[in-house]
C-alpha cells in the first residue's frame, strides 16, 4: 500500500552542507531530500518534501495533512523550541509524527534541549546525520503499516 508522507524541514535547512557542516553534516538539503524519495519507494512511502524559513508557512503545510497525507516527519529546526504555534498545529493532527533532528540536542546549548515538536510527536529521532531521516521514515512506515 503507498502511503503520501509529507516531510517538513524549518528555519536554516535550506543551508545544510553551508551551515555549521561539523554539526549537522555536509548533505545538502536536496541530497537528503532525494535519499527519502529513493528510501521512500523501497518502503511503500509517497514523499513529499518541503522547506520554509517561516514559522506561520510551516504551520500552513502543517493543517493540510489531514486527508492528503498519511503521515509527517518534521525537522522543525530552530522552530523547534520556542513555536507554541507549530505545536498546537501538530497537536491538532491524528496522523503519527516523527520528530527527526540532524545533531543530538542533548548535547548542545540548554535552549535547544527542549522541543515543544516532541509534546505532539510518535517519536524522536536525533543526533544520526542525514541517516536519521532514513531511520524515522522506517519508523513511520511501520506505524502506518501497523495501523493499516
Amino acid at each position: 500500500m503507498l502511503h503520501c508522507t509529507r516531510i517538513l524541514n524549518g528555519r536554516n535547512l535550506n543551508l545544510l552542507g553551508q551551515r555549521e557542516p561539523g554539526i549537522h553534516g555536509r548533505p545538502a538539503l536536496a541530497e537528503i531530500e532525494a535519499m527519502c524519495r529513493a528510501a521512500g519507494e523501497r518502503l511503500g512511502l509517497e514523499i513529499e518534501c518541503r522547506q520554509s524559513n517561516s514559522e506561520g508557512q510551516l504551520v500552513s503545510w502543517v493543517q493540510e495533512i489531514p486527508g492528503e497525507f498519511a503521515g509527517l516527519m518534521l525537522n522543525a529546526g530552530a522552530y523547534s523550541h520556542p513555536s507554541i504555534a507549530l505545536l498546537d498545529a501538530l497537536r491538532a493532527l491524528k496522523e503519527p509524527l516523527i520528530e527527526v533532528h540532524l545533531s543530538n540536542i542533548y548535547q548542545r546549548e540548554t535552549f535547544r534541549q527542549h522541543s515543544y515538536v516532541s509534546l505532539a510527536a510518535k517519536g524522536v529521532i536525533c543526533g544520526f546525520g542525514p541517516r536519521g531521516y532514513l531511520m524515522a521514515l522506517d519508523a513511520l512506515a511501520a506505524l502506518l503499516n501497523d495501523a493499516s
